[in-house]
């Protein structure tokens, strides 16, 4: 999902300053501590919501569309930054890493520069719903909050949720119900049991990139007395768990919008499809980084098409 190694002597500036040397980490290194490729799973869902609202008969807000896709797409970002720094100071991310380079945990930047980030981040994602409060009310109020507490809970306090079994719970919740049900709202003034299943299904699918995640880190995990639900369940069950999250979204998005709601999503199935078959085929550790991008693709796809058609039915 994310990129490659970063070069250290590439991606920092030194300036003096006082007579001693100041490292700069530059744009670039920042680019890839909050991991772009990420980045849809949070603002497909809201795009979705939006097309959901126009297709259930509502005139489409763009200035709060765009102030909802900000919100998500800085909680995301923060919540990455903030993985990545804690992370690391737990130990989880050194020399033998099998994912994507992590810059604290690779001594690119301190863990109190990275966290100071994060919360900037978190703090203009608050800035932009106190824009859509103004709009939603106080059901935004709660949602908001909440999507902030957990974007920190994540990763932060005593006992991180990215270290229990509750991890796909939470991006489920966050990254697919809370957030097409949210954006429809914003856009509806009401919810509708349409919002909350579509929600599920798009959340099914970042919930599958999770479990990739940890099918990948199982051992090192382990080790760290994290217990994943890729733990829990064990390898084999686990796949079987990815499968499920990558098929079942379909027969949810039937139930929801009808086969003339799918419509175009429809061509996302047989992709899907594969990617469960492939799935079962992947060597363990490093090699499963190619099926994480494929999977978010998969959610990329999906909700792109989805959104498309609609968008053309409502018109």
């Amino acid at each position: 999902m994310d990129q490659g190694p970063i070069d250290k002597t590439s991606s920092t500036r030194l300036h003096r300053q006082d007579g001693g040397a100041v490292i700069v980490l530059a744009p670039r290194l920042w680019w890839q501590a909050i991991r772009p490729r990420t980045l849809s799973l949070a603002a497909v869902p809201v795009l979705v919501g939006a097309a959901l609202a126009m297709w259930q008969g509502a005139q489409l807000n763009g200035a709060v569309l765009a102030v909802t896709l900000l919100a998500a797409l800085l909680i995301q970002a923060a919540t990455n930054l903030l993985n990545d720094a804690e992370d690391a100071g737990r130990g989880n991310d050194g020399p033998d890493r099998l994912g994507p380079q992590r810059i604290t945990g690779a001594g690119l930047a301190t863990s109190h520069t990275v966290k100071r980030s994060a919360f900037l981040l978190f703090a203009l994602a608050l800035l932009a719903g106190v824009l859509l409060v103004l709009v939603g009310g106080w059901p935004i109020l709660a949602l908001g909050l909440a999507a902030l507490l957990a974007g920190w809970a994540y990763s932060g306090g005593p006992v991180p949720l990215s270290h229990t079994p509750f991890g796909e719970l939470f991006v489920v919740a966050f990254f697919g119900i809370a957030a097409v049900v949210g954006t429809f709202y914003l856009q509806a003034d009401r919810v509708a049991p349409e919002a909350w299943l579509t929600g599920l299904a798009l959340g099914l699918h970042a919930a599958a990139v999770l479990i990739m995640n940890n099918i990948r880190d199982r051992e090192a995990d382990t080790l760290a007395g994290r217990r994943t639900l890729a733990i829990l369940l064990g390898r084999k069950r686990a796949l079987l768990a990815y499968g499920v999250f990558m098929l079942l979204p379909f027969l949810v998005l039937g139930l929801a919008l009808g086969a003339t709601g799918v419509g175009l999503g429809w061509i996302a199935l047989p992709y899907c499809a594969w990617l469960a078959w492939r799935a079962g085929a992947q060597q363990a550790g490093a090699a499963m980084n190619r099926q994480m991008g494929l999977t978010a693709t998969a959610q990329l796809l999906l909700g792109g098409l989805l959104t498309l058609n609609l968008i053309l039915v409502s018109s």
